[in-house]
């Protein structure tokens, strides 16, 4: 059987190696409503999950979610609370999926996650590949380059004489984004994935990685433009043609902070009846359904996870 890297464990590996997606709507982010809704109704479990609720009882748990999400209680939603509700979602949910897979990697259950388990756990045996060594199959040397680069992500998380990860550290080899000491690996290994001439710097070439126009066409593609455009509003803040360090981490990293206020815009948008640019709780139970559609409750997720809506958060 040939071997392949699993998404799941390798996300921030195949991170470096594309742009990060534009969030829950199509190519231009616009916001799409059946995207929600799949979203909230995805799997059979979640549709079983979610029709075992009575109408009274998912009102009771939305009502308290809603009163969690308005840290001043003056009765309103505004952008801010929305979008720190959702961005500490996120995380909530990145940190519950560490946890979980922290305990399925330790296999002799002692509190540590060794080298050889995370193997063990993700290719059903301990693979070793020679640093030096290229293959010269293309299709295992790229995934002999991704998992040379995983083993160094386990090692940056590592801080203590440990050869294992504890929890903290496990966390931190999975979510690097989250945590402070892993901000340089993860700028590095941007720059080795894109900064071909080793400047320290990613140009818009560089950016738009292989891309060559076609000379016999009369101008670049559509995706071109949109991707030159993200480069030049979204990410060059200093307007200088290229991405040092910082910016390149905004692109490299999901911006869960820029998703957040759009979600809560669009939030406000759809369910403001009354133009005051917040949410009341009358106007939410009024769009429940969209409400639950969407980030602020994770399409759904939050009425079934005690951690959302019991009175103690």
């Amino acid at each position: 059987m040939r071997l392949g890297p699993r998404p799941a464990a390798l996300g921030l590996l195949l991170l470096l190696l594309c742009a990060p997606a534009a969030g829950a709507g199509d190519a231009q982010g616009e916001h799409r409503t059946d995207y929600d809704r799949e979203a909230l109704l995805g799997g059979q479990e979640e549709v079983d999950e979610y029709v075992k609720l009575t109408p009274e009882e998912q009102q009771k748990r939305l009502k308290s979610i809603v009163k969690k999400i308005d840290l001043d209680s003056d009765g309103f939603l505004t952008e801010s609370e929305l979008s720190s509700w959702i961005q500490m979602s996120f995380k909530h949910y990145a940190m519950q999926e560490a946890k979980q897979q922290f305990v399925e990697y330790d296999k002799n259950s002692d509190g540590s996650v060794s080298w050889d388990e995370y193997n063990i756990q993700m290719y059903d045996r301990v693979i070793d590949f020679d640093e030096n060594t290229a293959l010269d199959d293309a299709e295992e040397e790229s995934f002999r380059q991704l998992h040379l680069k995983d083993k160094k992500r386990f090692e940056k998380a590592n801080k203590d004489s440990d050869p294992g990860l504890n929890l903290e550290e496990f966390i931190a080899f999975e979510h690097p984004e989250e945590v402070d000491y892993m901000t340089e690996f993860v700028i590095e290994e941007a720059l080795e994935e894109h900064d071909k001439n080793g400047d320290g710097f990613v140009s818009l070439e560089e950016f738009l990685g292989d891309y060559r126009r076609d000379p016999a066409a009369n101008e670049d593609p559509e995706w071109i433009l949109v991707e030159k455009d993200r480069f030049l509003s979204d990410y060059d803040k200093d307007a200088d043609g290229r991405l040092d360090p910082q910016e390149l981490l905004s692109w490299v990293v999901p911006n869960n902070q820029g998703i957040a206020q759009e979600e809560a815009l669009h939030l406000i948008d759809e369910m403001d009846l009354n133009n005051d640019r917040k949410l009341s709780e009358a106007e939410i139970l009024e769009n429940q359904d969209l409400f639950l559609t969407s980030e602020a409750t994770d399409y759904g997720r939050q009425l079934h996870d005690e951690y959302f809506y019991h009175d103690e958060l």
